[in-house]
């Protein structure tokens, strides 16, 4: 006879769940791994002129999908990976980095370098999750941290974060404070 343990289903209201906020970017957590085997989901709000920057992950799965607002977005191996600004790379097949309007989903597979940014003055929110859990709840965390500590955070601290939650920076991270 096998042991079945029942789990109870999780309910998170609107405007429910842990929230992380610096100026650069405002997190709430809604699904992580103590909830899902599978994948950590956040609500994200991202602020005018945050630019995540060109990255790729190993063995992380990512779906985005745009609430509220527009964002720039690219997911795609580009004819050349160059330069600082992942905004004017094109793919292979020609496609380019795209507005993302609310209801836009962009699905992207581990290896594939993938980046969003805010370019317009009006804050945009995302729903985001990540496969498996929990890499990205802590390295949220651990970021939140280190952008909070200090207006310009040490890039080699970053670099290091980054190292250790899959996360091969292509292009900078940049915010720019209002």
């Amino acid at each position: 006879m096998t042991a079945h343990i029942a789990r109870d289903g999780l309910l998170v209201p609107p405007g429910h769940g842990r929230k992380l906020h610096t100026d650069a970017q405002q997190v709430t957590f809604k699904v992580t791994g103590e909830h899902s085997s599978v994948a950590s989901s956040f609500e994200v709000v991202v602020p005018p002129g945050f630019d995540v920057g060109a990255h790729l992950h190993t063995r992380s799965e990512e779906l985005f999908y745009v609430l509220e607002g527009e964002l720039d977005v690219m997911a795609f191996e580009p004819r050349v990976r160059s330069g600082d600004d992942w905004r004017h790379w094109e793919a292979l097949d020609g496609r380019q980095v795209v507005r993302a309007t609310p209801g836009t989903v962009i699905v992207v597979p581990p290896g594939c370098p993938h980046a969003f940014a805010n370019p317009t003055g009006e804050p945009a929110r995302m729903f985001f999750q990540a496969s498996p859990p929990p890499d990205h709840e802590r390295y949220f965390e651990e970021l939140l941290e280190l952008l909070d500590a200090s207006a310009t955070p040490d890039p080699a601290a970053i670099r290091e974060l980054r190292m250790r939650y899959d996360i091969e920076q292509l292009t900078p991270l940049r915010h720019e404070l209002s």
